[in-house]
């Protein structure tokens, strides 16, 4: 009863604490100066921001999440009133910004870190999720809208990793199946098709739940991964490695190898593995496996082939070679 007691004066607290509504939380992001042209600056204490930007921030950084955009700057300009990730029970959200809020809800969840989530209503970007006190639901950028378990789970770790098993999922008539298996990863059981079920004897409900908790995952974690193939059940395993794509980097699986593109097809980090190919930075993708790519999603369609080589054909100077990946 002490325990109900408590929990009902904290919610009693909290509610006379939010009477201003949403009209309070556009003033608060107009005080804050959160929302500078497409970027977000959020103050979550003192004398540090959460940043989501598509431009390094000109200010000291003490961390960044390169796949979301993320950052933690240090800033001498202090706010009274931190913004706050919100874990209490929550009746709706608004995403605001400096001059309106526009209540809904998220229709669609974050899946992983290649499809953010939606928002119910049309707003304008980029804004701040909140809930009727002002706490952080999610952060609204022209990309969708980065959930607060990830935006939590950002400021929270010391290290900036995620975890990956080698699979993407989404979501097909309430069930979750495998689109993607990384093709270079020889020790991934599950295929392309699969229906997961569990995960660690826990059913698996939607692919947003499957892929943050992989992300999140320890690395070398083991996990036992229960699909349904066809008319079989299987019981799997998979260990969790580290995430090298997704997001803004792009996730072709060629990450895994050590090969990273822009969005124009050119090549922006490069691992000792492909310069001994002789490949370098600047070099243009053109075909992948005898078929032509113009974007990233080309990519992946045509990478699927690999079976136990991928031919690439690059173009540098207006010369074009060939090297095969073993």
């Amino acid at each position: 009863m002490l325990r109900v007691f408590f929990a009902l004066n904290f919610f009693l607290i909290t509610l006379l604490a939010c009477k201003g509504g949403y009209q309070t939380c556009v003033k608060k992001v107009n005080d804050s100066n959160a929302l500078q042209n497409q970027a977000i600056y959020i103050p979550i204490s003192k004398n540090e921001k959460l940043v989501y930007s598509n431009i390094k921030p000109d200010a000291p950084i003490l961390k960044h999440d390169p796949f979301l955009n993320l950052y933690i700057i240090k800033d001498k300009r202090s706010f009274n009133y931190p913004f706050r990730t919100n874990y209490n029970l929550s009746l709706g959200c608004a995403s605001v910004d400096n001059k309106m809020a526009i209540e809904g809800v998220i229709k669609l969840e974050q899946i992983g870190l290649n499809k953010l989530a939606t928002f119910s209503e049309v707003v304008n970007t980029p804004a701040l999720l909140l809930n009727s006190c002002c706490a952080l639901e999610g952060l609204v950028t022209q990309n969708g809208i980065i959930q607060k378990e990830y935006i939590d789970n950002f400021i929270k770790k010391d290290k900036v990793e995620y975890g990956d098993i080698g699979v993407r999922v989404e979501d097909r008539k309430n069930k979750v199946v495998v689109s993607r298996v990384n093709p270079f990863d020889q020790s991934v059981k599950i295929k392309k098709g699969d229906i997961i079920l569990e995960l660690n004897s826990k059913k698996v409900n939607s692919s947003a739940e499957f892929m943050q908790k992989i992300l999140f995952s320890k690395l070398g974690k083991k996990h036992t991964i229960k699909v349904q193939r066809g008319a079989k059940i299987l019981s799997l395993e998979a260990t969790t490695k580290k995430r090298q794509g997704g997001g803004e980097l792009g996730d072709t699986f060629l990450e895994t190898m050590g090969l990273f593109f822009d969005k124009d097809l050119k090549i922006t980090k490069i691992s000792e593995y492909f310069k001994r190919y002789g490949l370098k930075l600047g070099d243009q993708l053109l075909q992948v496996n005898g078929k032509r790519v113009e974007n990233l999603d080309d990519i992946v369609k045509n990478i699927e082939d690999f079976k136990y080589k991928a031919s690439l054909l690059f173009t540098r100077d207006s010369f074009q070679f060939f090297i095969n990946i073993n």
